[in-house]
């Protein structure tokens, strides 16, 4: 036995755990380092701004886009895209699936998003690659429920996306599986870092208002193709995107935010990126109404509350607990924890098999006795 009285294996166990904690603690944090050296000439640009000025700016923002009706009536700011004809490429086949319309598909269209604001309609419509919306789907052929998996910042490559999420597993438990593209992200980027979310707090306005155009008009196609049943779960950005959705689509049929990012103040303010500590308060609450208008706080989720699960890592650096905690309180959803950090995502397994636990709850998968377990 070893010391304490546990069996040395449990002991190994503990320390490994503790030991892979702290190693992705570490890796989250150099992360966000590498972030702000990217992104260092345009928060040189924002922080250039006298605090009265910057304040001042923001204030404006909130006027112009949080407008009383913007939050009465979801179809002021998030009006309901028109109907999608996407052009479809199949990539493969799948193993052992041989009906005509089953297989994997690359899905594109076109956008057609205008932005609400016109002091950025030009420079936001610039960028002509982010005006194409593209989606990778894996269709059983017979249409099923489906799950959308929306990616992170930086993020939307296929063949990451392929490792990022336990895509074979979703599937054999019965989900068709869909992973649209962020704006500005891969494809749709030109390069670099994305523009959104970025320090103009009117573009990152837009970036959402697009993503969830986009998303709905995929969500109408998966539905007239014959999907029973369309839901979301989505990591960091995408877990925000995925609980804006919650708050904006009726028809989502669940949600899970995993890692979220809850708001962009309170990211900015964790960074840094607010001033000193004398002017950061004020900049916080001023930026956190510029944005407000797409905030997944700023509207009650319409998803069964059955039916929303929120995922935290215990060590994550980059959108620490304290978001989800945000999410989870203002949905009266549940919260799991993975003992992971934003990037090494030890234990993710376990969120994965919450999401499936929730869904055979619910009926939309059926269960199954013996689980075969999502990579972890």
């Amino acid at each position: 036995m070893a010391a304490g009285g546990y069996p040395p294996a449990v002991v190994l166990k503990t320390l490994s755990a503790k030991v892979l904690g702290t190693a992705a603690g570490v890796v989250d944090r150099a992360f966000v380092s590498a972030l702000e050296i990217r992104n260092k000439r345009e928060r040189a640009r924002a922080v250039a701004v006298p605090h009265a000025e910057r304040v001042r700016l923001l204030g404006e923002i909130a006027r112009a886009y949080g407008r009383p009706e913007h939050f009465e009536q979801r179809e002021a700011f998030f009006p309901t895209p028109p109907a999608i004809s996407p052009r479809r490429r199949l990539v493969r086949a799948l193993e052992g699936r041989h009906h005509a319309d089953g297989g994997v598909f690359d899905l594109t269209w076109p956008s057609r998003y205008t932005p609400w604001g016109s002091g950025v309609r030009d420079r936001y419509l610039a960028r002509t690659r982010n005006q194409t919306a593209h989606a990778r789907v894996y269709l059983a052929g017979p249409p099923r429920p489906a799950i959308l998996l929306i990616h992170g910042y930086m993020g939307g490559h296929w063949a990451l996306g392929e490792l990022e999420w336990p895509i074979s597993w979703f599937f054999r438990r019965g989900l068709d599986v869909v992973i649209p593209l962020l704006p500005f992200h891969a494809l749709r980027g030109e390069g670099g870092a994305p523009p959104w979310p970025g320090s103009d707090p009117r573009i990152t306005n837009e970036g959402f208002r697009q993503a969830i155009h986009d998303l709905r008009g995929l969500m109408a196609w998966m539905v007239a193709r014959g999907a029973p049943l369309v839901g979301a779960m989505g990591m960091s950005l995408g877990g925000y995107t995925t609980a804006l959705l919650a708050t904006i689509e009726e028809g989502l049929g669940f949600a899970a935010p995993m890692i979220p990012l809850a708001s962009i103040a309170d990211f900015a303010k964790e960074q840094g990126r607010l001033g000193d500590r004398e002017d950061a308060a004020e900049q916080h609450a001023a930026l956190e109404r510029a944005n407000w208008v797409v905030s997944p706080l700023a509207r009650p989720c319409l998803v069964p509350a059955g039916r929303v699960v929120v995922i935290a890592a215990d060590r994550d650096r980059v959108t620490p607990r304290a978001h989800a905690e945000r999410i989870g309180a203002h949905f009266g959803a549940p919260i799991v924890t993975i003992p992971g950090g934003h990037l090494l995502q030890i234990g993710r397994g376990g969120g994965f098999r919450a999401v499936a636990a929730m869904l055979e709850r619910e009926g939309i998968i059926a269960p199954r006795a013996r689980r075969r377990s999502p990579p972890a």
